[in-house]
């Protein structure tokens, strides 16, 4: 079955991470935080299988 790779606002990451959406949008400003795009109406969006993978590494290297 395929599973559709889903679309995460930073509201929605901050809240699964228990972090303000500040750290959120700092660890992007300092070039630390997961990849994201920017839709046409100046949102960011984070698929789902980056933030799972910035996670991973952030494991692997504590």
């Amino acid at each position: 079955m395929l599973i559709k790779d889903e679309w995460l606002s930073i509201g929605q990451i901050a809240e699964e991470l228990r972090v303000s959406r500040s750290t959120v949008y700092y660890w992007r400003q300092t070039g630390t935080g997961p990849r994201a795009t920017r839709l046409p109406n100046g949102e960011l969006r984070i698929r789902r299988s980056v933030l799972d993978a910035w996670l991973a590494d952030r494991e692997e290297a504590a």
